[in-house]
Order: structure tokens, then C-alpha cells, then sequence
């Protein structure tokens, strides 16, 4: 079976009251466009809605990091590429590029860390072996595209030059 490498979430548009003092999209909301595309991401990894409720599973967020790119502006559409990096039996590291909806271009990326936990106690817990599998399926898929030089980039006043 295929998989979708990297994976397209769903598009959406940069809604006006997303708009700060400077015209373009304020910083608190390109986390809340990431998070809500990650949502589809999450889907479609294996953590759907049926499967968090049968098997008592949700998912904390655990480090984020953001990296603004390009401002965008009232109206605009944007993309969603996300890929996952690595995963083992509690957690799972994904990458996610925020691209123009139709200029094409980076305005921003997204890395993140979520572990899976028990809505029972509320603690990080295994997953089950079903989810394991499909992080693994999935892994393996995105494993063929280039890592992103971003991923797990190190914040500096004076950063790396950028190589890939």
C-alpha cells in the first residue's frame, strides 16, 4: 500500500482576526493553523477519533518549535505538508512545512513532539500494537524524503547557514 509522502492536510485560509498591528498573521496564530492541520496528520497516522475513544487514548503535546518564514496576510491560502520523523512505543516526532496556498512558497515550519497517554490516568502509556504498526508504516514511507535541515534545529542569535 502507499503512502501519502509527505502527507497533505487540508488547506484553509489566514482569517482576518488572525491579522495583528503590523498587517500580516500574528505568531500565536500560525501554532493555532499547524495545530489544526495536525489534527488530519494525527488521523491519518492512526490516532482517529474511534480509535482514541476504544482504546482510552489521547495525545499531549510535549515540545513544539516554530520558525517563521514568510508573513502572509488577510485572505491568503496556505498548505500543509507534514512527515513524521521517529516514533517509539510513547511518543512520536513529526515536521510539518506551512507553504503559500498558491504561491508555493515556505512561509513556515512546525516540529513537534506529542506522547501518547491513558484518558484514564493521564499519564504517557504504551501504545497499542495497532498504532505502533502504522507509526512504523508510516516512518518508514517518509523515511524516503529528504530530512528537512530544520528538524531539530538548535536556536541561535547567529544560526547555522542553511545546507539542504
Amino acid at each position: 500500500m502507499s503512502l501519502q509522502t509527505p502527507y497533505v492536510a487540508p488547506a484553509c485560509t489566514v482569517q482576518p482576526q488572525w491579522i495583528d498591528y503590523n498587517g500580516h498573521m500574528n505568531v500565536g496564530y500560525y501554532l493555532i493553523a499547524f495545530d489544526e492541520a495536525s489534527e488530519t496528520f494525527f488521523h491519518f497516522v492512526g490516532l482517529t477519533p474511534e480509535f482514541r475513544r476504544a482504546n482510552h487514548a489521547t495525545t499531549f503535546a510535549l515540545e513544539n518549535h516554530l520558525h517563521y518564514v514568510r508573513e502572509v496576510k488577510s485572505g491568503d491560502p496556505l498548505r500543509f505538508e507534514f512527515r513524521l520523523i521517529d516514533t517509539n512505543d510513547k511518543r512520536f516526532h513529526f515536521y510539518a512545512e506551512m507553504l503559500h496556498g498558491t504561491e508555493g512558497h515556505l512561509v513556515a515550519t512546525y516540529e513537534g513532539i506529542s506522547a501518547h497517554v491513558d484518558t484514564r490516568t493521564r499519564k504517557t502509556a504504551p501504545m497499542a500494537a495497532s498504532l505502533v504498526a502504522r507509526l512504523q508504516e508510516v516512518k518508514a514511507a517518509h523515511a524516503a524524503l529528504p530530512r528537512p535541515w530544520r528538524v531539530g534545529h538548535v536556536m541561535s542569535v547567529n544560526p547555522p547557514k542553511k545546507t539542504a
